[in-house]
């Protein structure tokens, strides 16, 4: 694959067959990014485990304690009790008529959907739209909820999903670039801890098999998993 002259001059700058611990990971990320925009920095951690079996499944969420930097539209699919608390909590769009919008017109101008429990059947038909976008509200995120206050509230300050994909890899964004790399830590390591915590008890051997950072248009960046002890 061929890549573009910063992108070339990106990894000349560090040793790209190097780990390194978390900070200097993200110093470098931080250093080496070049974009013109303010570009998103993501992990990608392999896991040992193997998503074909329910038992090792690793899926939850966690708030990171500097957000994300992206300004998150919140979707409140709830009967007209929840309606006046969803609101107050700053969600963008609430009312059991946006089920019908998503499907007849197919209308998607949302980040996150979050779901009262007694709305579950009635979303539960949008299975085929949101699922394969990673939208569709979950227990174990903690988007089916009766507290839809504390859903929005937790979105909106930076809340993120963390699931494996078919490859056992788990992608998540932590931030921005121009948060720096101490910000970038501290959200790293909120989201390292959720992680090992997730550990399934079927899962053998090495849990965490590596971990990489890199921002948006950058070059991966290797982070030791040494001290992670799992």
């Amino acid at each position: 694959m061929k890549h573009g002259k910063k992108y070339s001059d990106s990894i000349k700058a560090y040793d790209t067959a190097a780990q390194f611990d978390a900070n200097e990971a993200l110093a470098t990320v931080v250093k080496v990014a070049k974009a013109k925009f303010d570009e998103t920095v993501e992990v990608h951690i392999r896991l040992g485990v193997d998503s074909r079996h329910a038992d090792q499944q690793v899926r939850g969420a966690v708030v990171l304690p500097n957000g994300t930097g992206k300004t998150t539209r919140v979707l409140v699919i709830c009967k007209s009790d929840k309606i006046e608390a969803a609101q107050a909590a700053g969600a963008d769009y609430v009312g059991e008529e946006y089920v019908q919008k998503i499907q007849t017109e197919g209308w998607m101008e949302f980040d996150v959907v979050i779901a009262t429990p007694d709305m579950m059947g009635v979303v539960g038909r949008l299975g085929k739209i949101l699922g394969p976008r990673g939208l569709m509200p979950s227990p174990k995120a903690g988007t089916v909820t009766p507290d839809v206050a504390k859903a929005v509230t937790e979105a909106k300050a930076g809340k993120i999903e963390y699931r494996l994909d078919r490859a056992n890899i788990i992608h998540c964004p932590i931030g921005k670039v121009s948060f720096g790399p101490e910000k970038l830590g501290e959200n790293f390591e909120t989201l390292m801890d959720a992680i090992v915590k997730a550990k399934p008890a079927a899962a053998k051997g090495q849990y965490i098999r590596s971990c990489v950072v890199a921002s948006t248009m950058g070059p991966g960046v290797k982070v030791s998993t040494a001290k992670y002890g799992v």
